[in-house]
């Protein structure tokens, strides 16, 4: 259940989603969703003569940031922005160990963390994490996400089920999830254990895998998503608090 919430640059809310059934939400948009990566500060040119001259600036140069890579937390942020859904509680979001912590401690509060400097129409996303919840929780993976068309949500929760979620707005400040697939699967480890998980979106074909094993091949052409940002979720439900560790996150060609 969850209602969208953008934390600093969106601001999103949206009301609590059943793994059954829709929900809808309600954003509070900024005017724009994904950040502008700060330019280092430009190097100083030195003249080479004995009489002072005022000295040139370079002007400013973009760092450009990756299309495929894998991250694993010991550096900034840069390109990456966090949305919230479910309510206005802040998270704990840090970066600590070369690892991404997100710590949930109001119930059913949904993150996302997206990569916003890149759109993908087919791409892989992968990480490895740890979920310390006892109770009910989620780590997923986003594909594809855009405002006006919608995003494709892959979450593997801690009772040993995952699901898929076709992510859309329908309106100003109104969201929709619906289900798609749903299941169980052994490969699923038990809260407090490394794991990895994988979502290959190729066409009109998403693969999820679970620790290295493809659990289920799901044909989502009925959506017509031709591409958009990808990024990380994680989410509490009735018990909290829930926190989530991401050693790691490789994005890369299918």
């Amino acid at each position: 259940m969850k209602k969208p919430l953008l934390i600093g640059l969106l601001l999103l809310t949206s009301a609590c989603m059943s793994p059954s059934g829709g929900q809808t939400a309600t954003p509070i948009p900024e005017p724009s969703p994904f950040p502008t990566a700060t330019v280092p500060a430009s190097p100083t040119l030195i003249p080479a003569t004995t009489t002072p001259e005022p000295t040139p600036t370079l002007e400013p140069t973009p760092t450009p940031l990756p299309r495929f890579f894998t991250h694993e937390f010991d550096s900034s942020l840069a390109g990456w922005v966090i949305l919230q859904a479910g309510n206005e509680a802040i998270p704990n979001i840090s970066t600590e160990n070369s690892t991404l912590r997100l710590q949930m401690d109001s119930s059913y509060t949904w993150l996302y963390a997206l990569y916003g400097a890149q759109d993908y129409a087919d791409v892989t996303i992968e990480t490895e994490f740890i979920n310390s919840a006892l109770s009910p929780a989620a780590i997923g993976l986003v594909c594809r996400y855009s405002e006006t068309d919608g995003w494709l949500e892959y979450n593997v929760l801690t009772d040993g089920t995952y699901n898929m979620l076709y992510g859309r707005w329908l309106d100003t400040g109104i969201a929709d999830y619906l289900p798609i697939i749903d299941g169980a699967s052994r490969e699923i480890k038990q809260s407090g254990d490394t794991q990895q998980i994988a979502m290959t979106c190729s066409g009109t074909v998403l693969q999820l895998y679970i620790n290295g094993t493809l659990i289920r091949s799901v044909d989502v052409s009925s959506h017509e998503l031709a591409g958009g940002k990808v990024g990380l979720t994680a989410s509490s439900f009735e018990n909290t608090p829930v926190i989530a560790v991401f050693n790691w996150v490789t994005v890369r060609e299918p």
